[in-house]
């Protein structure tokens, strides 16, 4: 598979902005970020700071024709999910290799229904940065690309590629054995954390100090256990052990994306997390009490703003 140059980043907060810092460091000249018009004519008046310093970006519209990208990024907030993909027609070719950086567990699934599955592999974010002001992000350093194969799905050609891409670009990343473990851990860790934080208001550290919080966050990743056990994912029998010690690892000051969404009175990611558990609970039968109060909480926090 050729080698990775040209790079489009659709969505500019706190993990593209991350993602932006270390490509244009690297090779600015072939780095593009996909905005609308309207956020266009905002970015420009108002650039983007990364860390106290001012991102200096080459941005791209929709309807430019001139580009078409080795590798897409795609770390917008879900709800802007189906804009993204309407939007990336005029830039992916058959060898476009397509990340998504999202949350959850069903952004490739409905990206892949319009571009295959073959140049798609599964991904996420570890880590976090924080969003100080709509346009300004403090990242702390420790956060990490973690991607893999979907078995049987994936073009196992990408992966390499992609390693040596994310090397040279001085990126942090990992490719699990058992990725679709891994993709299940993160989902776990968010719907477990997200979720009650954003009703809480609780920090990392807030969480992990409060025994209450703690019993809570047990019962919740208990849903998401007896799921991923259903849904055919290995070795679920430690998922719990290893999203403990994942979220002790977290800066105790840090606060999850969905709490800075309530304070910001940002639409939330609540129908990727305790949505996706609630229907694949129907599915299987299982039960889902936890992840059903929190939808209705956070939709009704969603309703006051």
């Amino acid at each position: 598979m050729k080698e990775i140059k040209k790079v489009l980043i659709c969505g500019i907060g706190a993990i593209g902005s991350i993602l932006a810092d270390k490509i244009s460091k690297f090779d600015n000249e072939n780095l593009r970020i996909l905005v609308d018009k309207n956020r266009l004519e905002t970015y420009i008046k108002t650039p983007k700071i990364f860390n106290d310093s001012e991102l200096k970006l080459n941005y791209i519209t929709p309807d430019n024709t001139d580009f078409k990208a080795d590798l897409i990024l795609i770390a917008t907030k879900f709800n802007a999910l189906d804009e993204v993909i309407k939007n990336l027609k005029n830039f992916v070719d058959e060898n476009t290799i397509i990340m998504s950086i999202l949350n959850g567990i069903s952004s490739e699934e409905i990206i892949a229904k319009k571009y295959g599955w073959k140049n798609i592999p599964l991904t996420f974010f570890l880590g976090h940065s924080e969003t100080i002001a709509p346009n300004q992000y403090y990242y702390d350093g420790r956060g990490t690309v973690v991607f893999g194969m979907k078995e049987k799905y994936t073009n196992p050609d990408i992966i390499n590629t992609l390693d040596k891409y994310f090397t040279k670009t001085n990126i942090n990343h990992k490719i699990p054995n058992d990725m679709n473990y891994s993709y299940w851990l993160k989902f776990m860790l968010n719907v477990s954390t997200n979720q009650p934080s954003a009703i809480l208001r609780l920090t990392f550290g807030e969480m992990t100090s409060n025994p209450e919080f703690m019993s809570m966050f047990n019962n919740i990743m208990k849903e998401v256990q007896s799921i991923a056990n259903a849904e055919g994912v290995k070795n679920t029998d430690k998922m719990i052990e290893d999203a403990l010690t994942a979220l002790k690892n977290l800066m105790p000051e840090g606060k999850t994306s969905m709490l800075q969404d309530v304070e910001a009175k940002r639409k939330t990611e609540v129908e990727m997390l305790a949505g996706t558990i609630i229907e694949l609970g129907k599915k299987h039968n299982i039960s889902t009490p936890y992840n059903t109060v929190m939808y209705e909480m956070i939709k009704s926090i969603e309703t006051n703003y």
